[in-house]
């Protein structure tokens, strides 16, 4: 039985590789191989690496594609994406494609309002908080005033501090929801710094106000953090054609197909076990230029999911509709994001993936992405409009799928080009393989 290890985080890479071999695989020999094997031969570059978190023992590589030809606000840009998934690069190429010759994306930030809140619990009279925090909502700015300077001077900073009062929802509890703008950085560091800058100067001013009783003054401040949900701080993608336009998907009249898209859309608006999956496609083509472009995508992914559920009800992120002879889809969606600090500064492929953006700013970077989950979008539910998801993604599988078979680099050849004439599912991949081998 493996004992639990005292001090993992102070042992060197070496000996934190040969333990964990060693104590939770079969063959540890071979898994320290693997495991350097992945090392960057660039000794500086794989230290770079190796300090970007805790107990690294070696990096995970994932696929960095390129989906080119998007046309945004008659720019066109070549999108970066770090993902697995076999078929999204694929099926966001062949969606900018086709609108690039239909006028492209038009997109709008809506707002860049960011939010952070101070949780603190208080025994007493509402009304002297009350009266307590318009006194001090002045000192509390200014005691972070050395933080926000440099944000400010650049045009960003604090944009608002209010009370709020929670108690209906939980027994003497309050807050202070805080507004910024922080420009090109994602601001986490900057906001959180902010948050409990004001947590200190509250706690210290109720201690010295007069009007509080002993146990008024005892506020006792739970936590001060950012919140990734930010339901100001929102973008707007879209495309628009002729219905006329639409002409080519599989023998389907443009009209019919408008009709099935709207339709498809409008059921993921109203049903929830559709929209979570509908909206799990358009996060695939967001989340893998967030990831590229060294942003969080776990933060991106949790504003977008609670944003899908502000009325209420979790529904679809996209909206669809075919007006006067002329088909649209369009999106809005949360994006917190940064184009400095952080991984855009460090990692070397960040960089470069930011570079091939055309270095945007923030604001341009909120437009990029949401224009990829809007194409990844477009393109699943066109998808299941007309040949279903399967046909387009298996055969972008395939590869995967001979690659666990064993096939040799002839055998892929052989069996691609096969595939290009018949339905690629797994079994059918796998018959298909072992009957070629035994002909040999």
């Amino acid at each position: 039985m493996t004992k639990p290890i005292e001090g993992f985080s102070k042992l060197s890479k070496e000996d934190k590789i040969n333990w964990i071999a060693e104590h939770y695989t079969q063959d540890s020999a071979k898994s320290v191989a693997i495991l350097k094997q992945y090392w960057n031969e660039d000794e500086k570059l794989q230290k770079l690496h190796d300090e970007f978190i805790e107990n690294t023992i070696t990096n995970f590589y994932l696929p960095l594609g390129i989906a080119p030809n998007f046309l945004i606000n008659n720019k066109l840009y070549a999108i970066p994406m770090a993902i697995e998934e076999s078929s999204v690069v694929a099926a966001a190429s062949k969606a900018a494609k086709f609108w690039q010759s239909r006028g492209g994306f038009k997109t709008t930030v809506l707002g860049t309002e960011k939010v952070g809140q101070v949780h603190f619990m208080y025994h007493g009279d509402t009304e002297k908080l009350i009266a307590f925090f318009k006194l001090v909502r002045p000192r509390l700015i200014n005691s972070v005033a050395p933080i926000v300077k440099n944000m400010e001077k650049r045009g960003g900073g604090i944009k608002s501090i209010e009370l709020r009062n929670k108690t209906s929802d939980l027994d003497d509890y309050f807050q202070l929801h805080c507004t910024f703008e922080t420009l090109d950085a994602m601001g986490a560091n900057f906001i959180n710094s902010c948050l409990e800058g004001f947590a200190h100067c509250l706690k210290e001013e109720a201690q010295q106000y007069a009007e509080f009783t002993d146990s008024e003054k005892d506020i006792e401040i739970v936590m001060s953090i950012l919140s990734n949900y930010i339901p100001n701080c929102v973008v707007k993608a879209e495309v628009s054609c002729p219905v006329s336009d639409l002409k080519g998907h599989h023998g389907i009249s443009a009209e019919d197909f408008a009709k099935k898209m709207v339709r498809a859309v409008n059921i993921a608006k109203v049903e929830p076990y559709r929209a979570v999956t509908h909206n799990k496609g358009i996060m695939n083509g967001i989340d893998a230029v967030v990831l590229a472009t060294g942003n969080d995508f776990r933060a991106i992914e949790a504003g977008a999911h609670a944003y899908a559920s502000k009325d209420g009800r979790y529904t679809s992120l996209t909206h669809a509709s075919m007006d006067n002879g002329i088909f649209k889809f369009w999106i809005e969606i949360p994006l917190a994001l940064g184009t400095v600090g952080g991984l855009t500064t460090l990692h070397p492929l960040v960089k470069l993936a930011l570079e091939i953006l055309q270095n945007p700013t923030a604001k341009e970077l909120m437009q990029i992405v949401a224009v990829a989950g809007l194409a990844q979008n477009f393109g699943a539910v066109r998808s299941l409009v007309t040949t279903g998801i399967q046909q387009g993604h298996m055969k972008m599988h395939l590869l995967n799928i001979l690659n666990q078979l064993g096939a040799t680099e002839e055998e892929k050849i052989r069996l691609v080009d096969y595939f290009k004439k018949h339905t690629a599912s797994h079994s059918a991949v796998v018959v298909a393989f072992e009957e070629l081998r035994n002909k040999k």
